[in-house]
């Protein structure tokens, strides 16, 4: 009987250790990718040093990304873009301005969420660009190919 309780006691505590683990890496990602969302003095967040995030302001060479010029008015071109963003798969808006739009994109398989941002500055006729991955260092190029599918989709609308 004493080997039995042995191993119900241990089989409990790597039970804990596991739910522990699986809450924390839950947690920590959703407290961490917080911050560094938005507009700060007209510009969006940096990328952090990870070859997953792109861009259009202020970035070096490795993350950096252009901007979407458009030529229509901006409320017009707003709500495009809104609309645009309905049809990106496993996308969703959670956040909308007048001047900002934050949207997440999850991946097909693994559900990884990446923070995806649009800047409507009132003195330009561009839309500054950001999209970053939560979690992991390389995205294989997702950010990147996600935002120039965006910018043709803009394009191919005549904005």
């Amino acid at each position: 009987m004493s080997h039995l309780t042995t191993f119900v006691q241990r089989l409990q505590s790597i039970t804990l250790v596991i739910v522990l683990t699986l809450t924390i890496s839950l947690i920590v990602p959703a407290i961490t990718w917080a911050t560094g969302l938005g507009i700060e003095s007209g510009y969006l967040s940096p990328c952090p040093n990870s070859d997953n995030c792109v861009v259009s302001q202020n970035a070096d060479a490795k993350h950096a990304i252009e901007p979407i010029t458009y030529h229509l008015d901006r409320d017009t071109v707003r709500e495009t873009l809104l609309k645009v963003l309905t049809v990106v798969p496993r996308t969703e808006v959670i956040e909308q301005t007048d001047n900002y739009i934050h949207a997440l994109s999850k991946s097909r398989i693994f559900k990884f969420i990446d923070d995806v941002e649009f800047y409507l500055p009132t003195d330009e006729s561009v839309i500054h660009i950001r999209s970053a991955s939560r979690v992991g260092e390389s995205d294989l190029g997702v950010n990147r190919r996600r935002m120039e599918q965006i910018r043709l989709a803009l394009r191919d609308l005549n904005i």
